[in-house]
């Protein structure tokens, strides 16, 4: 199987990498574009505090190339606040409006909080309200749901598991689809340390081998501090051959 790597970083719109990514004076409403030339994705977190409008999603799926994919945040509302249960209709409106991506739609990811342990009855029916059009990818923050039957459930309906590395706590190495979804925080520091070539040469190997099951790998940075995210994403990119 061939897999596709898309790799970028969680977010485009950072100020302080205007002179380090961006040209020094160039306006905000070129960075996407810009952007663009140097990566094929990008995970969208502006959504996880407020659902973009319409005409937003459209821009955007006007700005890039046909293969660029953007990965959507859910709203903390569905994830944070309503802890996954009766949100069938905040659901429907984020999925209304992120289809408007088009082909440049890439995976959901539901980030959830720290303090939302495990429960498998929660999850089954959350899965149930998925639509089943789309990529799904879950981020669990709890150590709880590190279990072989939460991995099986997924696996029933073909959502992801969210590979994660943090500060003190890296996430089991489990492909529960027919993708795959990597997110780097900062492994010493959270979204403020980069990782040094030899760390990310290590994780390339890890890569490799689950893209061996996956036709589609999706890995972000989220260690947007001092820029990091853009170094990291860049020579991760490198070594995995991406073009």
């Amino acid at each position: 199987m061939s897999t596709v790597y898309y790799i970028g970083t969680s977010g485009w719109h950072y100020r302080h990498w205007a002179g380090k990514f961006y040209p020094e004076k160039s306006s905000t409403r070129e960075w996407l574009s810009y952007y663009t030339r140097t990566f094929n994705t990008v995970e969208i977190n502006a959504s996880f505090y407020r659902l973009p409008l319409e005409s937003t999603f459209v821009g955007w799926h006007n700005a890039v190339p046909p293969e660029f994919r953007f990965s959507v945040k859910a709203s903390r509302f569905i994830t944070h606040i309503k802890r996954l249960e009766n949100c069938e209709q905040a659901l429907t409106t984020l999925f209304e409006r992120a289809k408007l991506l088009g082909n440049n739609l890439g995976p959901f990811l539901y980030q959830l909080p720290g303090g939302l342990k495990r429960d498998d009855a929660r999850l089954a029916a959350f899965l149930e309200m998925l639509d089943k059009s789309c990529q799904h990818v879950i981020e669990f923050r709890d150590r709880s749901w590190l279990a072989d039957p939460v991995f099986d459930l997924m696996r029933k309906f073909n959502t992801g598991f969210c590979i994660f590395d943090l500060p003190g706590f890296t996430s089991p190495l489990i492909v529960t689809a027919d993708f795959a979804y990597l997110r780097f925080h900062g492994h010493t520091r959270l979204y403020s340390s980069s990782y040094s070539d030899s760390e990310l040469q290590n994780w390339a190997k890890e890569i490799t081998n689950l893209s061996n099951s996956v036709r589609e790998f999706y890995i972000y940075f989220n260690n947007d501090a001092s820029g990091f995210a853009i170094d990291n994403a860049l020579v991760l990119k490198e070594i995995l051959t991406v073009k």
